[in-house]
Protein backbone atom coordinates (compact mmCIF):
# COMPACT_ATOMS: atom_id res chain seq x y z
CA UNK A 1 0.00 0.00 0.00
CA UNK A 2 1.44 3.30 -0.57
CA UNK A 3 2.19 5.65 2.36
CA UNK A 4 0.62 8.49 1.08
CA UNK A 5 -2.80 6.92 0.84
CA UNK A 6 -5.06 6.35 4.07
CA UNK A 7 -6.12 3.15 5.44
CA UNK A 8 -8.83 1.43 4.20
CA UNK A 9 -10.55 1.78 7.58
CA UNK A 10 -9.98 5.47 7.82
CA UNK A 11 -12.03 5.94 4.03
CA UNK A 12 -14.64 3.70 5.03
CA UNK A 13 -15.13 5.62 8.16
CA UNK A 14 -15.37 9.08 6.13
CA UNK A 15 -17.74 7.14 3.59
CA UNK A 16 -20.54 6.70 6.02
CA UNK A 17 -19.77 10.08 7.63
CA UNK A 18 -20.66 11.48 4.65
CA UNK A 19 -23.57 8.91 4.46
CA UNK A 20 -25.11 10.35 7.32
CA UNK A 21 -24.60 13.68 6.27
CA UNK A 22 -26.91 13.50 3.50
CA UNK A 23 -29.62 11.98 5.67
CA UNK A 24 -32.31 9.55 5.05
CA UNK A 25 -33.17 10.72 1.24
CA UNK A 26 -30.24 8.45 -0.30
CA UNK A 27 -27.44 11.53 -0.57
CA UNK A 28 -29.43 12.80 -3.33
CA UNK A 29 -28.32 16.59 -4.23
CA UNK A 30 -29.91 19.65 -5.14
CA UNK A 31 -28.40 19.98 -8.61
CA UNK A 32 -29.54 15.84 -9.30
CA UNK A 33 -33.08 15.10 -9.75
CA UNK A 34 -34.50 11.70 -7.73
CA UNK A 35 -35.54 8.46 -10.18
CA UNK A 36 -39.14 8.72 -10.61
CA UNK A 37 -41.10 6.31 -8.92
CA UNK A 38 -41.88 3.15 -10.12
CA UNK A 39 -43.52 -0.32 -9.19
CA UNK A 40 -40.13 -1.78 -8.79
CA UNK A 41 -39.27 0.52 -5.87
CA UNK A 42 -41.80 -1.10 -3.70
CA UNK A 43 -40.80 -4.52 -4.37
CA UNK A 44 -40.03 -6.78 -1.81
CA UNK A 45 -36.87 -8.87 -1.96
CA UNK A 46 -38.27 -12.26 -2.99
CA UNK A 47 -41.62 -10.92 -5.20
CA UNK A 48 -41.24 -11.65 -8.67
CA UNK A 49 -40.68 -8.54 -10.90
CA UNK A 50 -43.39 -8.93 -12.77
CA UNK A 51 -46.14 -9.00 -10.11
CA UNK A 52 -47.44 -6.21 -8.44
CA UNK A 53 -47.31 -5.83 -4.10
CA UNK A 54 -50.97 -6.38 -3.99
CA UNK A 55 -50.72 -9.95 -5.64
CA UNK A 56 -48.24 -11.58 -3.50
CA UNK A 57 -49.86 -14.96 -2.55
CA UNK A 58 -48.31 -17.34 -0.09
CA UNK A 59 -47.64 -20.87 -1.64
CA UNK A 60 -49.91 -23.75 -1.97
CA UNK A 61 -52.70 -21.45 -0.96
CA UNK A 62 -52.30 -21.16 2.42
CA UNK A 63 -49.68 -24.27 3.32
CA UNK A 64 -47.49 -23.96 5.78
CA UNK A 65 -44.29 -22.51 4.85
CA UNK A 66 -43.70 -19.68 3.42
CA UNK A 67 -42.96 -18.72 -0.03
CA UNK A 68 -45.03 -17.35 -3.27
CA UNK A 69 -47.15 -18.86 -5.95
CA UNK A 70 -45.68 -18.23 -9.17
CA UNK A 71 -48.41 -17.56 -11.93
CA UNK A 72 -46.12 -19.13 -14.59
CA UNK A 73 -47.60 -21.96 -16.83
CA UNK A 74 -45.25 -24.75 -16.63
CA UNK A 75 -42.66 -24.66 -19.37
CA UNK A 76 -43.52 -26.48 -22.71
CA UNK A 77 -40.13 -26.92 -24.45
CA UNK A 78 -40.69 -27.04 -28.76
CA UNK A 79 -37.56 -26.12 -29.99
CA UNK A 80 -34.40 -23.75 -29.10
CA UNK A 81 -34.70 -20.25 -29.49
CA UNK A 82 -36.72 -21.10 -32.62
CA UNK A 83 -34.17 -23.28 -34.22
CA UNK A 84 -34.37 -27.20 -34.98
CA UNK A 85 -33.09 -29.68 -32.60
CA UNK A 86 -31.74 -31.72 -34.85
CA UNK A 87 -29.35 -30.67 -37.69
CA UNK A 88 -30.89 -31.53 -41.30
CA UNK A 89 -29.36 -34.10 -43.08
CA UNK A 90 -26.54 -32.53 -45.44
CA UNK A 91 -27.40 -34.63 -48.13
CA UNK A 92 -28.48 -33.43 -51.46
CA UNK A 93 -30.55 -34.31 -54.17
CA UNK A 94 -27.47 -37.03 -55.52
CA UNK A 95 -28.34 -39.20 -52.41
CA UNK A 96 -32.02 -39.28 -53.34
CA UNK A 97 -31.08 -40.15 -56.96
CA UNK A 98 -28.76 -42.95 -55.71
CA UNK A 99 -31.33 -44.76 -54.07
CA UNK A 100 -33.51 -44.34 -57.39
CA UNK A 101 -30.35 -45.70 -59.10
CA UNK A 102 -29.11 -48.45 -56.83
CA UNK A 103 -32.73 -49.85 -56.56
CA UNK A 104 -32.84 -49.75 -60.20
CA UNK A 105 -29.92 -51.65 -60.74
CA UNK A 106 -30.70 -54.35 -58.32
CA UNK A 107 -34.12 -54.72 -60.11
CA UNK A 108 -32.67 -54.86 -63.33
CA UNK A 109 -29.94 -57.80 -62.58
CA UNK A 110 -33.28 -59.71 -61.07
CA UNK A 111 -35.05 -59.59 -64.33
CA UNK A 112 -31.33 -60.46 -66.10
CA UNK A 113 -31.05 -63.29 -64.02
CA UNK A 114 -34.53 -64.17 -64.65
CA UNK A 115 -34.39 -63.77 -68.59
CA UNK A 116 -31.11 -66.05 -68.30
CA UNK A 117 -32.80 -69.09 -65.84
CA UNK A 118 -35.96 -68.94 -68.07
CA UNK A 119 -34.26 -68.71 -71.94
CA UNK A 120 -35.36 -65.15 -72.68
CA UNK A 121 -32.22 -63.28 -74.61
CA UNK A 122 -33.90 -59.80 -75.32
CA UNK A 123 -34.92 -59.90 -70.78
CA UNK A 124 -31.45 -61.18 -70.17
CA UNK A 125 -29.83 -58.37 -72.41
CA UNK A 126 -32.29 -55.52 -71.14
CA UNK A 127 -31.84 -56.53 -67.72
CA UNK A 128 -27.97 -56.95 -68.05
CA UNK A 129 -27.20 -53.35 -69.81
CA UNK A 130 -29.58 -51.33 -67.30
CA UNK A 131 -27.90 -52.98 -64.41
CA UNK A 132 -24.25 -51.94 -65.14
CA UNK A 133 -26.07 -48.05 -66.11
CA UNK A 134 -27.69 -48.03 -63.13
CA UNK A 135 -25.08 -49.07 -61.16
CA UNK A 136 -22.49 -47.03 -62.59
CA UNK A 137 -24.73 -43.44 -62.11
CA UNK A 138 -24.61 -44.98 -58.13
CA UNK A 139 -21.17 -44.67 -57.76
CA UNK A 140 -21.22 -40.81 -59.91
CA UNK A 141 -24.05 -39.93 -57.52
CA UNK A 142 -22.22 -41.54 -54.43
CA UNK A 143 -18.80 -40.00 -55.10
CA UNK A 144 -20.20 -36.63 -56.04
CA UNK A 145 -21.57 -36.57 -52.39
CA UNK A 146 -18.02 -37.77 -50.39
CA UNK A 147 -16.56 -35.29 -52.61
CA UNK A 148 -13.38 -37.04 -53.84
CA UNK A 149 -13.36 -40.50 -55.08
CA UNK A 150 -10.74 -41.30 -52.51
CA UNK A 151 -12.89 -41.13 -49.92
CA UNK A 152 -14.90 -44.17 -51.01
CA UNK A 153 -11.45 -46.00 -51.29
CA UNK A 154 -11.05 -45.36 -47.42
CA UNK A 155 -14.55 -46.48 -46.66
CA UNK A 156 -12.97 -50.51 -47.46
CA UNK A 157 -10.03 -49.69 -45.31
CA UNK A 158 -13.11 -51.03 -42.60
CA UNK A 159 -15.53 -53.93 -43.24
CA UNK A 160 -18.33 -53.19 -39.79
CA UNK A 161 -21.35 -55.58 -40.01
CA UNK A 162 -23.14 -52.96 -37.61
CA UNK A 163 -22.55 -50.23 -40.17
CA UNK A 164 -25.11 -49.96 -42.64
CA UNK A 165 -22.91 -47.63 -44.69
CA UNK A 166 -19.90 -49.58 -44.26
CA UNK A 167 -21.77 -52.87 -45.56
CA UNK A 168 -23.32 -50.79 -48.11
CA UNK A 169 -20.14 -49.89 -49.46
CA UNK A 170 -18.90 -53.61 -49.58
CA UNK A 171 -22.40 -54.95 -51.37
CA UNK A 172 -21.63 -51.80 -54.05
CA UNK A 173 -17.92 -53.72 -54.29
CA UNK A 174 -19.32 -56.63 -55.05
CA UNK A 175 -22.21 -56.09 -57.05
CA UNK A 176 -20.65 -53.63 -59.60
CA UNK A 177 -18.05 -56.08 -61.18
CA UNK A 178 -20.16 -58.51 -61.33
CA UNK A 179 -22.76 -56.63 -62.68
CA UNK A 180 -20.32 -55.30 -65.24
CA UNK A 181 -18.95 -58.01 -66.69
CA UNK A 182 -22.26 -59.64 -66.79
CA UNK A 183 -23.51 -56.83 -69.54
CA UNK A 184 -19.92 -57.04 -71.14
CA UNK A 185 -20.48 -60.68 -72.22
CA UNK A 186 -23.68 -59.64 -73.86
CA UNK A 187 -20.98 -58.23 -76.83
CA UNK A 188 -19.59 -61.59 -77.30
CA UNK A 189 -21.70 -62.25 -80.48
CA UNK A 190 -20.31 -59.34 -82.37
CA UNK A 191 -16.70 -60.85 -81.62
CA UNK A 192 -15.45 -62.90 -84.77
CA UNK A 193 -15.46 -66.69 -84.19
CA UNK A 194 -11.78 -67.59 -85.18
CA UNK A 195 -8.24 -66.43 -83.58
CA UNK A 196 -7.89 -65.23 -79.88
CA UNK A 197 -11.60 -63.02 -79.96
CA UNK A 198 -12.80 -66.40 -81.19
CA UNK A 199 -11.82 -67.71 -78.24
CA UNK A 200 -13.34 -64.83 -76.42
CA UNK A 201 -16.42 -65.48 -77.87
CA UNK A 202 -16.52 -68.74 -76.47
CA UNK A 203 -15.74 -68.55 -73.05
CA UNK A 204 -17.49 -65.09 -72.16
CA UNK A 205 -21.23 -66.58 -71.99
CA UNK A 206 -20.23 -68.97 -69.45
CA UNK A 207 -18.70 -66.21 -67.18
CA UNK A 208 -21.33 -64.15 -67.89
CA UNK A 209 -23.68 -66.52 -66.75
CA UNK A 210 -21.91 -66.78 -63.70
CA UNK A 211 -21.29 -63.06 -62.95
CA UNK A 212 -25.30 -62.56 -63.56
CA UNK A 213 -26.19 -65.00 -61.28
CA UNK A 214 -23.59 -63.51 -58.38
CA UNK A 215 -25.19 -60.04 -59.65
CA UNK A 216 -28.40 -61.13 -58.65
CA UNK A 217 -27.63 -63.19 -55.25
CA UNK A 218 -26.24 -59.25 -54.40
CA UNK A 219 -29.26 -57.47 -55.62
CA UNK A 220 -31.43 -57.89 -52.48
CA UNK A 221 -28.85 -56.80 -50.12
CA UNK A 222 -28.49 -54.01 -52.94
CA UNK A 223 -31.89 -52.40 -52.76
CA UNK A 224 -32.70 -52.96 -49.21
CA UNK A 225 -30.00 -51.52 -47.36
CA UNK A 226 -30.73 -48.00 -48.17
CA UNK A 227 -33.65 -48.10 -46.37
CA UNK A 228 -31.77 -49.55 -43.32
CA UNK A 229 -29.24 -46.77 -43.68
CA UNK A 230 -31.98 -44.06 -43.65
CA UNK A 231 -33.75 -45.87 -40.53
CA UNK A 232 -30.52 -46.17 -38.40
CA UNK A 233 -30.11 -42.13 -38.19
CA UNK A 234 -31.87 -40.17 -36.24
CA UNK A 235 -34.40 -38.42 -38.12
CA UNK A 236 -37.89 -38.80 -36.94
CA UNK A 237 -39.77 -40.05 -39.76
CA UNK A 238 -36.91 -42.12 -41.39
CA UNK A 239 -35.96 -43.53 -37.74
CA UNK A 240 -39.52 -44.52 -36.83
CA UNK A 241 -40.40 -46.12 -40.28
CA UNK A 242 -38.00 -48.55 -39.74
CA UNK A 243 -39.80 -51.73 -40.51
CA UNK A 244 -41.27 -50.16 -43.71
CA UNK A 245 -38.25 -49.00 -45.25
CA UNK A 246 -36.74 -51.75 -46.53
CA UNK A 247 -39.71 -52.88 -48.05
CA UNK A 248 -40.60 -49.73 -49.57
CA UNK A 249 -37.22 -50.24 -51.52
CA UNK A 250 -37.49 -53.59 -52.14
CA UNK A 251 -40.92 -53.50 -53.91
CA UNK A 252 -39.69 -50.14 -55.56
CA UNK A 253 -36.57 -52.19 -56.94
CA UNK A 254 -38.57 -54.80 -58.48
CA UNK A 255 -41.08 -52.29 -60.19
CA UNK A 256 -38.44 -50.53 -61.83
CA UNK A 257 -36.85 -53.38 -62.74
CA UNK A 258 -40.07 -54.87 -64.24
CA UNK A 259 -40.28 -51.45 -65.84
CA UNK A 260 -37.01 -51.61 -67.75
CA UNK A 261 -38.14 -55.15 -68.96
CA UNK A 262 -41.62 -54.14 -70.19
CA UNK A 263 -39.62 -51.36 -71.73
CA UNK A 264 -37.32 -53.40 -73.59
CA UNK A 265 -38.16 -56.56 -74.11
CA UNK A 266 -41.00 -58.25 -76.84
CA UNK A 267 -44.23 -59.09 -75.71
CA UNK A 268 -43.96 -62.74 -75.40
CA UNK A 269 -40.96 -62.21 -73.39
CA UNK A 270 -42.00 -60.09 -70.73
CA UNK A 271 -43.92 -62.59 -68.76
CA UNK A 272 -41.19 -62.11 -66.11
CA UNK A 273 -41.16 -58.80 -65.73
CA UNK A 274 -44.87 -58.58 -65.76
CA UNK A 275 -45.06 -60.77 -62.44
CA UNK A 276 -42.40 -58.49 -60.81
CA UNK A 277 -44.31 -55.88 -61.52
CA UNK A 278 -46.79 -57.04 -59.87
CA UNK A 279 -44.54 -57.82 -56.66
CA UNK A 280 -43.28 -54.89 -56.65
CA UNK A 281 -46.23 -52.94 -56.91
CA UNK A 282 -48.17 -54.54 -53.74
CA UNK A 283 -44.71 -54.64 -51.52
CA UNK A 284 -44.71 -50.82 -52.80
CA UNK A 285 -47.70 -49.83 -51.66
CA UNK A 286 -48.17 -51.85 -48.47
CA UNK A 287 -45.26 -49.80 -47.03
CA UNK A 288 -46.07 -46.64 -48.38
CA UNK A 289 -49.84 -46.62 -47.06
CA UNK A 290 -47.95 -48.12 -43.56
CA UNK A 291 -45.69 -45.32 -43.18
CA UNK A 292 -48.58 -43.04 -44.19
CA UNK A 293 -51.10 -43.99 -41.43
CA UNK A 294 -49.04 -45.84 -39.12
CA UNK A 295 -46.16 -43.38 -37.36
CA UNK A 296 -49.14 -41.01 -36.21
CA UNK A 297 -47.60 -37.39 -36.38
CA UNK A 298 -44.57 -38.25 -37.79
CA UNK A 299 -46.88 -39.66 -40.56
CA UNK A 300 -47.52 -36.19 -41.18
CA UNK A 301 -44.21 -35.48 -43.58
CA UNK A 302 -45.07 -38.20 -45.86
CA UNK A 303 -48.73 -36.74 -46.08
CA UNK A 304 -48.56 -33.16 -46.53
CA UNK A 305 -45.73 -30.55 -48.97
CA UNK A 306 -43.55 -32.06 -51.66
CA UNK A 307 -42.86 -35.37 -50.44
CA UNK A 308 -46.90 -35.86 -50.04
CA UNK A 309 -47.44 -35.08 -53.98
CA UNK A 310 -44.51 -37.16 -54.67
CA UNK A 311 -45.75 -40.07 -52.58
CA UNK A 312 -49.08 -39.73 -54.13
CA UNK A 313 -47.65 -39.46 -57.67
CA UNK A 314 -46.25 -42.39 -57.19
CA UNK A 315 -48.59 -44.96 -56.23
CA UNK A 316 -51.04 -42.97 -59.20
CA UNK A 317 -48.25 -44.17 -61.26
CA UNK A 318 -47.58 -47.72 -60.07
CA UNK A 319 -51.13 -48.47 -60.32
CA UNK A 320 -51.08 -47.31 -63.69
CA UNK A 321 -48.07 -49.34 -64.72
CA UNK A 322 -49.51 -51.89 -63.35
CA UNK A 323 -52.48 -52.00 -64.76
CA UNK A 324 -51.13 -51.47 -67.94
CA UNK A 325 -48.44 -54.63 -67.91
CA UNK A 326 -51.62 -56.67 -67.30
CA UNK A 327 -53.85 -55.53 -69.62
CA UNK A 328 -51.26 -54.39 -72.81
CA UNK A 329 -49.60 -58.33 -72.75
CA UNK A 330 -50.17 -57.97 -76.54
CA UNK A 331 -49.62 -54.40 -77.23
CA UNK A 332 -46.14 -53.52 -77.28
CA UNK A 333 -46.92 -49.42 -77.04
CA UNK A 334 -48.94 -49.94 -73.80
CA UNK A 335 -46.35 -52.38 -72.35
CA UNK A 336 -43.73 -49.80 -73.19
CA UNK A 337 -45.74 -46.76 -71.24
CA UNK A 338 -46.26 -49.14 -68.17
CA UNK A 339 -43.01 -49.76 -67.84
CA UNK A 340 -42.28 -45.82 -68.13
CA UNK A 341 -44.94 -45.14 -65.67
CA UNK A 342 -43.12 -47.83 -63.30
CA UNK A 343 -39.90 -46.36 -63.28
CA UNK A 344 -41.36 -42.63 -63.05
CA UNK A 345 -42.77 -43.90 -60.41
CA UNK A 346 -40.03 -45.48 -58.65
CA UNK A 347 -38.38 -41.97 -58.88
CA UNK A 348 -41.14 -40.55 -57.22
CA UNK A 349 -41.26 -42.72 -54.02
CA UNK A 350 -37.87 -42.59 -53.54
CA UNK A 351 -37.66 -38.75 -53.71
CA UNK A 352 -40.58 -38.82 -51.65
CA UNK A 353 -39.36 -40.51 -48.66
CA UNK A 354 -36.16 -38.88 -48.98
CA UNK A 355 -37.63 -35.24 -48.56
CA UNK A 356 -39.90 -36.35 -46.22
CA UNK A 357 -37.53 -37.34 -43.29
CA UNK A 358 -35.46 -33.98 -44.50
CA UNK A 359 -38.69 -32.13 -43.59
CA UNK A 360 -39.46 -34.02 -40.38
CA UNK A 361 -35.60 -33.07 -39.38
CA UNK A 362 -36.56 -29.42 -39.80
CA UNK A 363 -39.28 -29.11 -37.89
CA UNK A 364 -38.59 -29.29 -34.23
CA UNK A 365 -42.46 -30.85 -33.25
CA UNK A 366 -41.29 -34.20 -35.02
CA UNK A 367 -38.64 -34.80 -32.25
CA UNK A 368 -39.97 -32.99 -29.03
CA UNK A 369 -43.45 -34.11 -29.81
CA UNK A 370 -42.81 -38.07 -29.40
CA UNK A 371 -40.43 -37.20 -27.03
CA UNK A 372 -42.40 -36.31 -24.60
CA UNK A 373 -45.46 -38.81 -25.92
CA UNK A 374 -43.29 -41.40 -25.03
CA UNK A 375 -41.81 -40.09 -21.21
CA UNK A 376 -46.05 -39.56 -20.80
CA UNK A 377 -46.54 -43.29 -21.63
CA UNK A 378 -43.26 -44.69 -19.29
CA UNK A 379 -44.69 -42.66 -16.57
CA UNK A 380 -48.19 -43.92 -16.58
CA UNK A 381 -46.64 -47.19 -16.69
CA UNK A 382 -44.79 -47.00 -14.27
CA UNK A 383 -47.29 -46.82 -11.43
CA UNK A 384 -48.79 -50.36 -12.64
CA UNK A 385 -44.92 -51.79 -12.79
CA UNK A 386 -44.32 -51.18 -9.02
CA UNK A 387 -48.30 -52.04 -7.67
Amino acid sequence: MSPHRPPVGDRFRRFLGRLDAAGPAGGLSADRPAAPHTPEGDRTPGQPRSAAPGERRRRGGGRRGGGEQLNVPPAEFTSYYGRPVLKPPVWKWDIAAYLFTGGLAAGSSLLAAGGQLTGRPALRRAGRIASLVAVSASAYFLVNDLGRPARFHHMLRVAKLTSPMSVGTWILTVFGPAAGVAAVTEAAPWLPERGVLGLGRRLLPPVGQAAGLLAAATAPALATYTGVLLAGTAVPSWHEAYPELPIIFAGSALASGAGVGLLAAPGDQAGPARRMAVAGAALELWGSHRVEHRLGLLSEPYRTGTPGRLLRAGRVLTAAGVAGALVGRRSRVLSGLSGVALLAASVATRFGIFHGGVASARDPKYTVVPQRERIRRREAERPAVEG
